[in-house]
């Protein structure tokens, strides 16, 4: 999307802009000239994290805007305090304000660390709150007010809740701060969120999927063209809004997505992002050779019997090497029971059980999406992103299985 110019001598105050989406949304409006905060806590090298806040302020500058790089931790009220008033201090005041930072762990209720649990609602919530708070003086004396915070839609599905509810409390924690914020300011700044429709290739979605996340990603560049384009609208009339990048990028006239793609050909096969209720078919369409081979419609009795069977009389040692892992199926709905497939040791083997092998990852799901899955009808990655799929363990070794799944399927 090719810039306008609208956000020249604008300043942003963006957390958690040394990589990612906040690094992107930076650089989209340096192209304007606008002036930059780069708030972030990385200000030396990470052995597994790229870049810090300086280098991240050299490519604004080389993009064409001005960059003052702050190190800051958004927990930290004191910290907050000095860093708007240093930047205050440097470009004259604020005009935007983008809350980026964030941590995530998708993991359940018992799995889930109270440190980590803190850890996520006093980045995402609390933080939130707090730049919020300490900028508002400051947006209030602009033209062209704007805050812009990376949230979701508040989607009370209790699918959310039920996955990963601590990571869920502390990301809707930020989008109640856009519904309270936005009245309690209307007229004076427009307060908005923005999230995207699919996955986006960023160190944290690695982190969640794995190495090779970004077949299945877009690039964050589209999350950075829909917000310019949110933050270049009249602040007055564009306010409360809980908007997708995909649907923001389409109404400012960019019909083709797939330049967001991080690999083209595969622009049709993207990881839906979390909280959305997407159907599976409006977000994955198979290719000719990938059409389920038998129907799943319903799960009638000794349906998952017959896969593994099916499954069993497959098994040979190529497959063993290529996926080199130990699953277990915890089976709920219409055929409860637990499952194992070993495609670690000799020919491979599975049948009803455990196997008396342990698991490496162990899924969790309704016996018709089991089906679904081996049929080529859902997605590895789209079902736990939607949540009909839990997974305890290896979260890689879990997407991995996707490519036997998927060579299984041709076999049928």
């Amino acid at each position: 999307m090719i810039n306008t110019g609208k956000l020249g001598g604008r300043t942003l105050f963006v957390t958690g802009a040394s990589r990612g989406i906040g690094k992107a949304i930076a650089l989209k409006a340096a192209r304007d000239g606008a002036n930059i905060i780069i708030a972030a806590k990385t200000a030396e090298p990470h052995p597994k994290l790229p870049g810090t806040i300086y280098t991240a302020a050299q490519e604004i500058e080389e993009a064409g805007g001005k960059a003052l790089p702050l190190i800051l931790d958004v927990r930290n009220e004191q910290q907050v305090k000095s860093v708007v008033k240093t930047a205050v201090e440097k470009f004259g005041g604020i005009d935007i304000l983008v809350n980026n930072a964030s941590a995530i762990s998708l993991t359940p209720t018992l799995q889930t660390e109270m440190k980590r649990y803190d850890l996520m609602n006093n980045i995402n919530t609390r933080g939130t709150f707090l730049v919020s708070k300490e900028c508002i003086p400051h947006l209030l004396k602009s033209d062209h007010a704007h805050i812009l915070n990376l949230s979701p839609p508040l989607n009370l599905n209790p699918m959310w809740f039920s996955k990963s509810l601590a990571y869920t409390i502390a990301k809707y924690g930020m989008s109640m701060c856009v519904l309270g914020i936005s009245q309690e300011y209307k007229g004076r700044i427009g307060v908005n969120a923005l999230w995207p429709k699919t996955a986006i290739a960023t160190a944290a979605v690695e982190m969640l999927l794995g190495e090779n996340s970004s077949l299945y990603s877009r690039k964050p560049e589209i999350c950075a063209d829909a917000a310019y384009a949110i933050l270049s609208r009249d602040p007055k009339t564009t306010t409360g809004n809980f908007y997708i990048d995909e649907d923001v990028v389409k109404q400012a006239g960019v019909p083709d997505l797939t330049q967001y793609a991080c690999h083209p050909e595969n622009a049709d096969h993207l990881i839906p992002d979390g909280f959305l209720d997407i159907p599976f078919d409006k977000t994955i369409v198979w290719s000719e050779h990938e059409k389920p081979k038998f129907q799943t419609t319903s799960c009638r009795s000794g349906e998952i019997a017959r896969l593994f069977r099916e499954i069993e009389s497959h098994l040979n040692e190529g497959i063993v090497q290529r996926v080199n892992a130990i699953y277990q199926f915890n089976v709920e709905g219409d055929e409860p029971g637990t499952w194992f497939l070993n495609l670690k040791y000799g020919k491979g083997s599975c049948g009803r059980g455990d196997g008396g092998i342990r698991p490496e990852a162990t899924l969790i799901m309704d016996s018709k999406d089991v089906l679904d899955l081996f049929a080529g009808q859902l997605k590895a990655t789209s079902a736990y992103m939607s949540g009909k799929l839990k997974i305890n363990g290896d979260l890689q070794k879990a997407i991995d299985l996707e490519k036997f799944m998927r060579s299984f399927n041709k076999r049928l």
